[in-house]
């Protein structure tokens, strides 16, 4: 997340106060239980994903056919990993020169945040993208972390700055360029859309909105968020969390 002194503890008080409030004390109805078993809410991608132990998490990448390389330590990613192939055909990488990223902190990444990347692949396929460019995945906490505590965000290796998308063709949607939004503005749902709704524009709001959707991601900034977010989309797994923030 660049340049942003956003807590989760700032997400999760957003996420309360636009919460319905509490029926209890005096008039309250009675409350049935439901019949039979509870069962909670099935848990989302983000989530499942975000509850995942390094070998746990490192099996699935092998259960998808997913190529990797493990990284041993990286401080403060619980499961540091690096890409070494295509995502349903659609590669991740950072703009610096291919020789090299393969060194680069910034390629690093958590394994929990590829399998959603995965699934995030899956849905970018569909609009014949290619490639993410991105500004960074992994950056590395200050030299004060602890080494044995992991971290959130991109310190954590969880996060990605996607900035731009190429298509099979060659063409490219540019975040900073072809978004067309507006800080402050809602980004998806009834009444939203970009100004002016050219057809790139249109095509980069569907993509994160349809990602928020299936809540690929805990955690969705994009133009409309703030100035540091203007040229890409923060997305980012939140462990042990169970909220979602799209802006």
């Amino acid at each position: 997340m660049s340049n942003c002194a956003l807590t989760a503890c700032s997400f999760a008080l957003a996420i309360a106060c636009a919460a319905p409030a509490s029926s209890a004390g005096f008039g309250a109805s009675r409350f049935d239980p439901p019949q039979g078993p509870y069962r909670p809410p099935a848990l989302s991608p983000a989530e499942t994903y975000a509850r995942l132990d390094r070998t746990t998490c490192e099996a699935e990448l092998g259960q998808r056919g997913i190529a990797f390389v493990r990284v041993d330590s990286a401080r403060g990613v619980l499961e540091p990993v690096r890409l070494d192939g295509a995502l349903h055909g659609v590669t991740f990488h950072s703009e610096l020169p291919p020789a090299e990223r393969g060194a680069s902190v910034i390629e690093i990444v958590d394994c929990r945040l590829v399998l959603a990347l995965d699934d995030f692949a899956a849905q970018l396929s569909s609009h014949d993208v290619v490639e993410v460019v991105h500004y960074s995945m992994y950056r590395p906490p200050s030299a004060r972390w602890p080494v044995a505590r992991t971290a959130t965000r991109h310190p954590g290796g969880l996060a990605i700055d996607a900035a731009k998308f190429v298509k099979r063709d060659g063409s490219k949607l540019v975040v900073e360029r072809d978004f067309h939004g507006r800080i402050g503005a809602k980004t998806c749902g009834p009444g939203t859309g970009p100004q002016p709704a050219t057809p790139d524009a249109l095509e980069l709001r569907k993509i994160v909105c349809d990602a928020a959707e299936a809540r690929l991601f805990n955690v969705a900034l994009t133009p409309d968020f703030n100035w540091p977010h203007r040229n890409h989309f923060h997305l980012e797994v939140t462990a042990n969390s169970r909220w979602f923030y799209l802006h």
